[in-house]
């Protein structure tokens, strides 16, 4: 019975999922249709004949309706063509091809940074509650979550890159090149973390059967990493797995600061160039994966804690 309504959960997610691209879509595709300005002209010079532009606006389908190249353009979204780029004359997905590895490459050691650093930080500062550690952490935490990541960069470029001139400040040819752009992007997240592990930690502490370990005599060590951090990580674990399409689609600015050839920095020349095929790509991109995030953080929950899924079968009762 709790695996039906499971499946109905999830067919139900799946289903809410899919109308959020489709409204996502629209609404990109909409916006984009309400820019000032002609791609074409952008592209053409003032002497090229009409002649010429509306032959290029009939090659790029810009003179259909916006309603029949919505549709043309989600037909072949669904099957993997997200058409040719009015600017470089490239198809999308061979510019898919070579900036997403980039991208993925950048945020994949960022999570990884913020895995490692903030969650022994919040154990320990959760296991010395109230204590000078935990103060302190605390405090760091609180000052680096309202700084701006751009902000951070440039600071960083201005004491690392110019007045020190001990780290690289552009591209990332080597190891030393992720130092810049990995700090100014996780550090917020970390102090995020941080907290969010320690509120875990302190929920977990409070539970009956973390008493009962502590009574039979069990080492600290060994309730903390058994019982306390396995389910204490659970939600800590998941809410970071959420951020990976916010983290992917913070790096536009840290891609343009660091002058890094990836996916945000092919968004941000789309859209100044008015490059609709790209700049729609890369948002509908970003949406699914949130999409696919979400669905699969909620599945996890599900199953993961036993109290989600009191919850759940309630819910579908």
């Amino acid at each position: 019975m709790e695996e039906n309504k499971l499946s109905d959960y999830v067919i139900k997610r799946i289903l809410q999922g899919i109308l959020l691209i489709l409204v996502v879509s629209i609404l990109v595709f909409s916006m984009m249709d309400l820019m000032p300005g002609d791609p074409v002209d952008l592209l053409t010079d003032r002497k090229v004949s009409q002649e010429i532009k509306d032959k290029l606006k009939a090659q790029y389908g810009l003179d259909l309706p916006l309603h029949q190249r919505y549709l043309k353009w989600m037909t072949d979204a669904f099957r993997g063509n997200f058409g040719t780029s009015i600017r470089t004359k490239l198809p999308v997905n061979a510019m898919f091809a070579q900036r997403l590895p980039t991208t993925i490459k950048l945020t994949g050691i960022a999570l990884l940074v913020e895995i490692l650093i903030a969650i022994p930080i919040g154990l320990l500062a959760a296991y010395k509650k109230d204590g000078f550690f935990d103060r302190l952490m605390m405090s760091i935490s609180l000052f680096f979550a309202a700084l701006p990541s751009f902000w951070v960069a440039v600071l960083l470029i201005l004491l690392f890159g110019v007045t020190l001139r001990v780290l690289p400040l552009s591209e990332l040819n080597s190891a030393k090149h992720y130092i810049l752009p990995v700090t100014a992007m996780v550090l917020g997240g970390i102090a995020s973390t941080i907290r969010m592990t320690k509120t875990e930690v302190l929920d977990v502490l409070r539970e009956k059967y973390v008493l009962t370990a502590y009574a039979k005599g069990l080492p600290k060590k060994a309730v903390l990493i058994r019982h306390v951090l396995r389910n204490a990580l659970i939600l800590v674990m998941i809410m970071i797995f959420m951020s990976i399409p916010w983290v992917i689609s913070g790096a536009v600015i840290i891609e343009n600061i660091f002058v890094i050839p990836g996916m945000g920095k092919m968004l941000t020349e789309a859209i100044l160039a008015q490059d609709f095929t790209v700049v729609q790509a890369c948002v509908l991109l970003i949406s699914v994966l949130t999409v696919i995030s979400n669905l699969i953080c909620d599945i996890l929950t599900a199953i993961l804690d036993p109290r989600i899924r009191i919850s759940l079968g309630e819910d579908l009762a």
